[in-house]
């Protein structure tokens, strides 16, 4: 697996300086350009070859901004995974609908963005097809789990769940959610993501709980 690497503060130093330095030759050719061609009759004033340098200044501001703002956002996401290898081996719970059976007892869980009246989770196979419903009634906002007993089932079996939730008769959204295992961290550009051991690689910031 590639992790990206992390450029040293002195690389970071030497390309912001060879970027304003360029940039500056460029700008000061082009003036010079201009004030050898310019009209006799009319001159540039003093006001316009100052505005012109403070132009040099401002673009060279902004190239130097701009690497090290590249820079800053490298090293962070590299803290970042540093921080995230502390996670291996440890559980997670992220949006997906696997469910996660031990010794014969499955669980998943689900997320509300609004009260329900009534949720309906249903117990599906490999296939799809419906196994079972588990009717859970009136559910506040926020985070739920729930036990199903899955019999001989594990994990290997692939059993999945889905989550339906009502108010009133209107449909609310639920998010199913899982309990997987980090097995590794990795890091793309400015992004941070957890390779999970069941649900492959998802976004650092998709987790919602750690157990």
């Amino acid at each position: 697996m590639a992790v990206s690497s992390v450029t040293s503060n002195g690389s970071v130093t030497s390309q912001a300086g060879a970027n304003a330095t360029g940039a500056s030759e460029r700008f000061l050719k082009l003036l010079v350009a201009q004030m050898q061609n310019q009209d006799p009759l009319n001159p540039m004033d003093n006001a316009q070859v100052t505005s012109q340098m403070a132009q040099i200044q401002t673009v060279t501001g902004i190239e130097q901004l701009n690497t090290t703002v590249e820079g800053l956002s490298s090293q962070f996401v590299q803290l970042q995974a540093l921080q995230g290898a502390s996670l291996v081996g440890r559980d997670v719970i992220v949006p997906g609908n696997l469910l996660d059976i031990d010794n014969g007892t499955a669980q998943g869980g689900f997320e509300l963005t609004s009260a329900a009246d009534s949720v309906k989770v249903e117990i599906l196979s490999a296939g799809g097809q419906v196994v079972d419903t588990l009717n859970l009634g009136a559910q506040t906002a926020g985070l739920h789990s729930f036990d199903w007993a899955a019999g001989t089932a594990t994990n290997d079996s692939g059993l999945r769940f889905r989550v339906t939730s009502k108010l009133g008769g209107t449909t609310t959204t639920a998010t199913a959610l899982m309990r997987d295992s980090v097995s590794a961290v990795s890091t793309s550009g400015t992004g941070f993501a957890l390779e999970l051991s069941r649900g492959g690689s998802v976004d650092y910031t998709a987790v919602k709980a750690f157990n």
